[in-house]
């Protein structure tokens, strides 16, 4: 087929999300946004070409809306959430002939089984086991500390988390066998490693024909809470080793098409551990910040590295040089209120005049109580940043995740 009357074809994004509605219509290709019913009325005022879809729905009903896509002439699927991978793969996988595709989107779905495709391939990871009920948890915990010859006193944490839920969704970090039981039986099965120490940052990486073709460096201030792009001097200098980190990855899972944003520790020494791995648009507002260094749009670098069609001028034309190109240091702190009840924001006029300080999103919510919050998520707002000095952007989100926001 020609390149160019392929390039005619829809591009299918899997996930509302109008940033990369607008991203891909500013490429001018044509698209179809497959999403929550709610989001049709919006589409249609608006021109989007749309097809409803309820992704809680069981996989075996990808054939009928992939006869929907079909018959929209779609030549490439694009997932934007952590639910809409496994769709993207099977729905890939009978466009393009290829079954492997879905069953390498199931190894982005399930962390037990992440863990041990990396093991595989060569990279270094922590111990890690499936518990079935609580019993499993103590024995785990209690190998892990009789190992390292731990006290009654100082125990050695281990992290309980869900196979297939999102980033931090669900994880319990057990520091103590009390904490043990506060675990819901119904939450079984579960996966269960060891403690990390280090750095732990993320990276997300672009990739079109099985080469890693921009890989960006992100810093963890505080797992959940803060980042900054790109990663400071301190952390960029291991960035030989974790480029090496992510081409195991990305040829142990074969990854041939599209990004991946997996999560990392680095020790002291420069050892780099894999954490997890995920196939869709990072959170933490990643992308914001690669777009405010970089000037580049990672939507549309994911889309156009997820299309087997692009060709080696279009890649190398879009990405400018890693590390060396980026202008300043973008970062934000993620704002959970600290007590029960919200009355009023309380925001320094320190803050609010710092140079580094770009805006922030935070309100008054129209209920006063605060919500349980669901893994890290639940945030009330966001505060970012930018300026030149790594350091300085890394004092303020440590500063001011101390502070009290809300009262």
């Amino acid at each position: 087929m020609d390149i160019k009357e392929n390039h005619k074809k829809n591009t299918a994004l899997l996930g509302w999300s109008l940033q990369a509605i607008e991203a891909i219509d500013k490429m001018g290709r044509p698209f179809v946004v497959v999403g929550p019913p709610e989001f049709q009325s919006f589409a249609e005022e608006n021109g989007i070409q749309f097809v409803p879809w309820q992704f809680e729905a069981p996989i075996e009903k990808a054939d009928e809306l992939y006869e929907k896509l079909n018959k929209l002439q779609t030549k490439v699927v694009v997932p934007i959430y952590e639910n809409t991978v496994e769709w993207a793969g099977v729905l890939n996988a009978k466009i393009w002939n290829n079954p492997k595709i879905f069953n390498k989107s199931l190894l982005l779905r399930d962390k037990g089984l992440m863990k041990r495709r990396a093991h595989l391939a060569g990279l270094r990871v922590g111990i890690f086991e499936e518990a079935y009920d609580k019993n499993d948890v103590h024995r785990f915990f209690n190998r892990i500390n009789q190992a390292l010859i731990k006290s009654d006193e100082d125990f050695e944490p281990i992290h309980v988390k869900p196979f297939d839920k999102a980033g931090t969704v669900g994880h319990i970090f057990v520091r103590k066998p009390e904490d043990i039981e506060q675990i819901d039986d119904v939450e079984f099965p579960l996966l269960m490693e060891s403690h990390l120490e280090g750095q732990e940052f993320s990276c997300e990486a672009f990739i079109h024909n099985g080469k890693v073709r921009f890989l960006n460096i992100t810093e963890y201030v505080k797992l959940g809470h803060s980042n900054f792009v790109p990663a400071s001097p301190t952390l960029e200098k291991y960035r030989p080793q974790i480029k090496e980190a992510i081409e195991k990855l990305v040829n142990g899972f074969e990854v041939k098409y599209g990004m991946i944003h997996p999560e990392f520790f680095i020790s002291p020494d420069g050892t780099v551990y894999f954490g997890e791995v995920a196939g869709r648009i990072p959170g933490g507002h990643i992308f914001e910040h690669i777009e405010n260094v970089y000037g580049f749009s990672p939507y549309q670098a994911q889309i156009l590295c997820s299309d087997p069609e692009a060709t080696e001028e279009e890649i190398n034309a879009f990405f400018p040089k890693e590390g060396v190109s980026s202008k300043g240091y973008s970062g934000n702190l993620m704002v959970y209120p600290k007590v029960r009840t919200v009355e009023k924001l309380n925001i320094p006029t320190e803050l609010k005049e710092h140079p580094y300080f770009v805006k922030h999103d935070m309100f008054i919510p129209a209920t006063s109580k605060v919500a349980n919050r669901v893994g890290f998520g639940n945030h009330y707002g966001t505060i970012f940043f930018f300026g030149e000095d790594s350091k300085e952007i890394k004092s303020l989100l440590e500063k001011y995740e101390e502070h009290n926001f809300y009262l």
